[in-house]
């Protein structure tokens, strides 16, 4: 998911840090005004959260950003409380106060992209996108990607009954789907959420058609896989 900070100079270097541990965000841009934060997101469409200081922000910014075609959500990090009704007011997803943990700081970013799985679910499947076979582009929609796998500097986006290979990277391929249709789990595979059907310790199986496809799950991506599914009895699960 990609994401920006607005904050001052020092208190951003530890947003950064945080930022660069969690696999589901990627940073695109740090900013200590919102001058210049607002600017970049009017030019750019593909940024759904932001983590604001209120006080190098100000509080008008909310209004700001409201303002645009396709406001990201917002994460307000504050060294007081103060600003937290107003900030409620214009629904944001979630309030830290400094110093921030960054257990604190991953419970934010759950809330946000669960609140984005609810507010985008069923929306997306039916979306359409071309990928290149040769010379020719094909029409796909989301829902009959299966999975994707990084081949060195290319990747292969698999259907039911075909492969595409072409030249991209992962974080970038991860960047543009929708998360509540795939979600990464390998350095090497994202995969079709929908056709998960058995997960094991470090592999899960995905079930397309009348057949068993078995993936790798990297250690790093297992906690936030585990964390967007609906276990019965999660104290009881294996890992």
């Amino acid at each position: 998911m990609n994401c920006i900070i607005v904050d001052d100079k020092i208190s951003s270097k530890q947003l950064e840090e945080f930022v660069s541990k969690c696999s589901s965000l990627n940073l695109v841009g740090t900013f200590n005004d919102a001058v210049s934060a607002i600017s970049h997101l009017s030019k750019h469409k593909n940024i759904y959260l932001a983590f604001i200081d209120i006080l190098s922000a100000g509080t008008d910014s909310f209004d700001r950003i409201g303002s645009l075609g396709n406001p990201p959500n917002i994460i307000v990090v504050s060294s007081t409380g103060k600003y937290a009704r107003k900030a409620f007011d214009y629904n944001v997803v979630d309030y830290l106060i400094k110093p921030i943990s960054y257990s604190r700081f991953s419970r934010a970013v759950d809330r946000t992209i669960k609140y984005n799985l609810q507010k985008s679910a069923g929306n997306n499947e039916n979306k359409e996108v071309f990928v290149k076979k040769g010379s020719t582009l094909v029409k796909l929609k989301m829902k009959e990607i299966i999975y994707i796998e990084a081949l060195e500097n290319y990747v292969t986006l698999a259907t039911g009954n075909r492969k595409f290979t072409f030249l991209n990277t992962m974080k970038r391929l991860e960047s543009q789907l929708p998360s509540d249709i795939f979600i990464r789990v390998h350095r090497s595979f994202i995969v079709n959420r929908r056709m998960i059907q058995t997960i094991r310790e470090s592999s899960l199986d995905l079930i397309v058609g009348n057949n068993i496809l078995n993936i790798p799950v990297g250690k790093s991506y297992r906690a936030l896989l585990m964390n967007y599914i609906n276990v019965v009895d999660r104290n009881k699960t294996p890992f």
